[in-house]
């Protein structure tokens, strides 16, 4: 049975989160094919990264789509704000378990993938900035901040899932009360 673009895209995700530096020979292994076979669909590594990272960048996009976070940050209404954060955080779970690889500074080589990367984190620092708006996050901090917040958050899952450290079914919530709440305990010293 040959193996499609698809499938060795797929054979690839898997491998690099096991092993992000690995060769297009340890790839082809690891996708059933042979070197030459990879190299008729993908040039080289870069090439076989940029797609990847493309499929990562798409599944990010996604998770903003189906979270509805334009129409939120639009409609100025914390319960819907609220919502939108929410859905898109355990959408970003999700992507950060099958793309672990990408969490590393993938986007920042590729130039393609660095303005898309851009353009999407933008789109979610619209929505935190509604978000402070509308009194569901703290308006004294910069929304970059709250951004690069999220993006630990992902590296944390990631490191987690790596470590055997915390049940996958216990991420949703720690990653939202984490994110809502801070690790702090109320009304602590800070």
């Amino acid at each position: 049975m040959a193996v499609g673009y698809d499938q060795i895209i797929a054979a690839a995700i898997q491998h690099l989160n096991q092993d992000p530096g690995a060769s297009m020979g340890e790839l082809a292994e690891a996708a059933g094919v042979s070197r030459a076979t990879l190299h008729r669909h993908f040039s080289g590594r870069e090439e076989l990264l940029l797609a990847l990272g493309h499929h990562a960048l798409d599944r990010w996009e996604a998770a903003q789509q189906s979270a509805g976070i334009r129409e939120a940050a639009r409609s100025a209404e914390p319960a819907v704000i609220t919502a939108a954060l929410r859905e898109m955080l355990t959408g970003l779970i999700d992507d950060a378990e099958e793309y672990s690889f990408a969490l590393a500074d993938l986007t920042l080589s590729m130039p393609a993938l660095r303005e898309r990367s851009d353009a999407l984190e933008e789109r979610e620092i619209t929505l935190y900035q509604a978000a402070q708006r509308a009194g569901v996050l703290r308006a004294d901090l910069p929304a970059r901040w709250i951004s690069n917040t999220v993006y630990g958050l992902l590296l944390a899952v990631r490191e987690s899932l790596h470590q055997g450290s915390v049940a996958r079914r216990d991420l949703p919530w720690l990653v939202h009360e984490t994110f809502f709440n801070g690790a702090g305990v109320a009304g602590g010293t800070r």
